[in-house]
């Protein structure tokens, strides 16, 4: 297993550094003002944070963004494609995709990404796998090495496993952010056919040999 490092505030939003060859892969910023506690906790574990790779771009994900880049200077930033737009403020749908808002808090950042990316590329040791529904560009990451599922917003662990397609009355913030109810089912069976050995959201705990409580969550929410 590798020794994936948990980060969280108030026990409800998660970030993780991922060990790498070179460093951290951190997955996700967390809530504005967890600059210093992320870079302490990689300070601690003994290695620099050499990327931010962004689940999506949420406040809640991409909130410490700007301060980390500033105090870490040359750090690469990585998000996908779509939700790039998200982030440069730009809340306009392509053609073709559901007519709904997008929701949640999008407060954009000053930082730039220096890289994006699509479904099937690689951040570090991580695949990237494309599960829009929550954001039109939400990604997910997995680690081929031992394979924890980095989920972001697709499944909730507060109480019970979750899609954010279904409200969690311990944390209904994720369901009440989603852009695209069907979509987000999609990803949420896409990520299960992955067969994580563990699943690491964006709120709550991980969860080890998840797959009967991810197929247990989606049932619910058809």
């Amino acid at each position: 297993m590798t020794d994936i490092v948990r980060l969280t505030r108030y026990g409800l939003v998660n970030a993780y550094l991922v060990p790498e060859d070179d460093g951290f892969t951190l997955v996700d910023a967390m809530l504005p003002r967890s600059g210093k506690r992320i870079i302490a906790a990689a300070q601690s574990a003994g290695q620099p944070i050499k990327r931010i790779a962004l689940t999506h771009a949420h406040g809640d994900h991409i909130g410490s963004l700007d301060e980390l880049v500033d105090a870490l200077g040359d750090v690469e930033v990585i998000i996908s494609e779509r939700d790039a737009r998200l982030l440069a403020k730009d809340k306009s749908l392509d053609e073709g995709e559901p007519s709904g808002k997008i929701k949640g808090s999008l407060p954009g950042a000053k930082t730039t990404p220096t890289r994006t990316v699509n479904d099937g590329d690689r951040v570090g040791s991580l695949q990237v796998v494309a599960s829009p529904g929550h954001t039109p560009g939400h990604v997910a990451f997995l680690d081929p090495r031992d394979q924890t599922l980095i989920c972001g917003d697709v499944y909730t662990t507060l109480g019970t496993v979750s899609t954010s397609a279904q409200r969690n009355l311990r944390f209904p913030f994720a369901a009440m952010g989603t852009w695209d109810r069907p979509t987000e089912l999609a990803s949420a069976r896409k990520l299960i056919d992955l067969e994580p050995a563990r699943l690491a959201p964006g709120h709550g705990r991980i969860v080890e040999s998840p797959k009967a409580a991810m197929e247990a969550a989606l049932a619910r929410a058809k």
